[in-house]
């Protein structure tokens, strides 16, 4: 290209082939001060962004080079398909094509992926809905989808990919593919092993050969990831039973040239069994010498394992935590002994400064005041820092229930050594909840419900409640609300309003209606972390309604003491809660024993007494086995009767499944079911993921066994009176709403019993 010395009245037109990798060559005769600058060709995008990009402004010379460096410029922001310059007098013309942009990117044939899924990992490459078009990335984008359908084992997908042109300079993409099959592994074998089976070893891999059961689970198809994380369960079990050189020699995947094939071969060289000798602990300690050596989950002569050797490393990182020293080091090193096969363990322990908590920072948190999060924190700033407190401190937190995520960042403090500041990141969720529901359960048959409920009432953290609730069985209108912090100390308080009725007739307990109305007061106070005591009062006013038809116990009941009665309760109950879950427990304790007493201010005089404990207990990962025995104890005071309306039942979900609702124990002339004042109920229950399904606590398959039954006062309470039920259920707290399944088979069924296999309860909103 070339500038004309006669530039005023010549045309300059410098094409892009730069776009190329070509050099632009322009050969300038002179320069010129520029005294406008015009841009052509503009479509979508505005004339101050293309002098945003643009090297030259009015009154700069133009030259050849800067010529260059604009055209480059121009080109390099992606925007324009060709750049031109050209000098018309003392005027600089700017001539473009613009690039198409993106209107839609579309999918056909594609069934293994959610489309917004393939359109993330698009957007990766560039190539999005809005974005300007580059054909250079089409390449990318195709083979990005192909990266996505290898991970799914799908070696054999096409991709095809057909460009549109549509008006206003826009493209349509459409990436038509063709999926294939998913490969298969037709063969997993390990190489090398002696001291333990293939079979052994296998049954370790969530990858397995093709099975009857794989189109299910899926634990068929071939991934990086998922065999990588194999291989590390194969190196832990190993360094676990004492094979401390254990190594993975080779790993071999070869897919077969059907694309529908996969063979893996492992080979491992297992090593020598070693075992700990002995253990010594070096480095400051502390002066607490006695108290770490505790921590050691190490003894001489015990096989060798690398999960004790981490957890004893961190044991001891952990409790130095606690006592300040937030940066501690605990350097394991071995001195492996081949020839005897021992290993001699020093554990070199460098605590470093003890430090502070300087400054306790919440962030995230635009609605829920701060003193809500902090009076949750056990650890203080200006205190020396504790790593227990600190754990502590956000799980507290995270029990609120007012945040989706809740994180703790523990950052030094720029220029001290001693000194470190908490940063507690939450993430805050809607705490109101206006529902109107629907529901079905094999009790109640159709279940309308209305409630609304605010969790964090203005960021405060109180709680108010509104609730209606109608069944064929039960009908309810409550009222409540809880202030957790009542006083600076922590002390609860809860008032309530509530109307329930109860017809009895629709449970085939017989032809009554129940209708209790009420008030009350409680309040609770903290006696450690996991530990309150609760009291309370209420009153009830109850309603009994009989007619020639009801059960002949309640009509006896009414000519005694009439249809209406009131009772004057006062309550209290100790709880020990160390669940790490309100909703879906894997571990921890419940702990509950309540009284509740009718005092003689009212007609109706008695006690009540429950206990009630529950234990969950990891057992791997995302297995959790359950226990729960309850016991309740009901008596009269004085010269009354103990009311029937306060009867105990058991039978069906939440008691003993198999068994009808609300069947079991003494029956009266009708064969009707009384319920009784005693209640012995004992539950085991093993949680598992279900099969193919991605690992959640709230979704979990389960196999039970249940015992219990009701007995009058004068009864003598046997086991053998118990009965006993086992079966198995799927327990899901869906998004529109929990469902609880189960399968119950009677163990020791009566002739009297009424039975029910299948019970469940589901509820959704609308």
């Amino acid at each position: 290209m070339t500038i004309s010395s006669n530039h005023k009245s010549s045309l300059l037109l410098l094409p892009i082939v730069a776009a190329l990798g070509i050099p632009v060559s322009v050969v300038a005769q002179t320069s010129f001060k520029v005294q406008d600058i015009q841009v052509d060709g503009l479509r979508r995008i505005d004339p101050g962004t293309v002098f945003s990009y643009l090297p030259i402004r009015v009154g700069d010379t133009f030259d050849e080079d800067k010529a260059q460096n604009a055209i480059r410029a121009l080109y390099e922001t992606g925007f324009f398909e060709d750049v031109q310059v050209a000098v018309k007098g003392d005027v600089l013309v700017v001539t473009v094509i613009e690039r198409p942009a993106i209107a839609t990117v579309e999918f056909e044939g594609i069934k293994e992926f959610d489309p917004e899924t393939l359109k993330n990992a698009l957007k990766q490459v560039g190539i999005s809905e809005s974005q300007v078009f580059d054909k250079s990335l089409l390449e990318k984008a195709e083979q990005e989808l192909k990266r996505q359908y290898l991970s799914r084992s799908k070696y054999g997908a096409q991709v095809q990919t057909v460009v549109n042109q549509l008006p206003r300079n826009r493209v349509s993409i459409t990436f038509k593919v063709d999926e294939g099959k998913s490969a298969a592994i037709s063969q997993l074998k390990i190489i090398g092993n002696s001291d333990f089976s293939s079979e052994e070893l296998l049954d370790l891999f969530s990858l397995s050969e093709s099975g009857w059961m794989s189109w299910l689970s899926k634990n068929d198809q071939y991934s990086r990831q998922k065999l990588s994380g194999d291989l590390e369960k194969l190196r832990s079990f190993y360094l676990n039973q004492g094979y401390a050189d254990f190594n993975i020699e080779n790993t071999q995947v070869q897919i077969a040239p059907n694309k529908q094939d996969v063979f893996i071969t492992i080979l491992i060289k297992e090593g020598q069994k070693f075992k700990f000798g002995q253990v010594n602990l070096t480095g400051d300690l502390l002066g607490r010498e006695s108290e770490l050596n505790a921590l050691i989950e190490i003894k001489q002569g015990d096989v060798f394992s690398g999960e004790k050797l981490t957890q004893t490393s961190q044991n001891i990182e952990k409790k130095l935590g606690n006592y300040g020293y937030a940066f501690a080091n605990v350097n394991v090193m071995p001195n492996i002994d081949r020839a005897t096969q021992i290993i001699d363990l020093n554990i070199a322990i460098d605590p470093g400064k003890r430090v502070y908590v300087r400054r306790i920072n919440i962030n995230g948190n635009d609605r829920t005041r701060d003193e809500v999060i902090r009076r949750e924190f056990r650890q203080f700033e200006s205190s020396f820092y504790d790593a227990e407190k600190i754990q502590l401190s956000r799980s507290r937190v995270d029990r609120l229930g007012f945040f989706k995520e809740v994180a703790v960042d523990t950052k030094p403090v720029p220029g001290s050594s001693d000194q470190v500041d908490i940063d507690l990141n939450v993430e805050e969720k809607p705490t109101g909840n206006l529902l109107l529901g629907a529901g079905v359960s094999s009790t109640d048959s159709v279940v309308l419900s209305a409630a609304i409920q605010q969790q964090n009432l203005f960021g405060t953290g109180k709680t108010v409640g509104l609730e209606l609730n109608t069944s064929k069985v039960n009908r309810t209108l409550s009222f409540s609300q809880t202030d957790p912090f009542y006083t600076l100390d922590g002390v609860s308080r809860t008032i309530n309003f509530f109307d329930r009725i109860t017809d009895a007739q629709e449970l085939s307990l017989g032809d009554y209606k129940l209708q209790t109305t009420g008030a009350g007061i409680s309040f609770g106070y903290p006696i450690s972390e996991f530990e309150r005591i609760n009291f309370g009062a209420s009153f009830e006013a109850t309603k009994l309604e009989v007619d020639d038809s009801s059960p002949r116990r309640f009509i006896n009941y009414v000519s005694a003491f009439g249809t209406e009665s009131d009772a004057y309760l006062v309550n209290a109950s100790y709880v020990y809660d160390s669940r790490d879950s309100a909703i879906a427990p894997t571990d921890g304790n419940l702990r509950r024993l309540s009284a509740e007493v009718a005092t003689p201010l009212g007609e109706q005089e008695f006690y009540r007494l429950t206990y009630q404990e529950q234990v969950f207990i990891p057992i791997l990962d995302h297995y959790t086995l359950a226990l729960n025995g309850e016991a309740t104890l009901g008596a009269k005071l004085g010269n009354s009767s103990y009311p029937i309306f306060r009867n105990s039942y058991a039978g069906g979900i939440g008691t003993v499944r198999g068994f009808r609702t609300s069947s079991l124990g003494p029956r009266d002339s009708d064969d009707v079911p009384t319920g009784a004042p005693r209640r012995l109920i004992g539950n085991v229950e093993f949680f598992f993921p279900v099969p193919g399904v991605k690992k959640d606590r709230t979704f979990r398959a389960f196999t039970f066994l249940d015992a219990g039954n009701v007995f009058e006062s004068n009864e003598t309470v046997r086991l053998s009176s118990l009965r006993y039920s086992a079966g198995f259920g799927i327990s899901w707290l869906s998004p529109v709403g929990p469902l609880k399944f189960s399968y119950g088979i009677p163990i020791n069924r009566k002739d009297e019993d009424d039975l029910q296999k299948i019970q469940f309860t589901i509820g959704t909103g609308f």
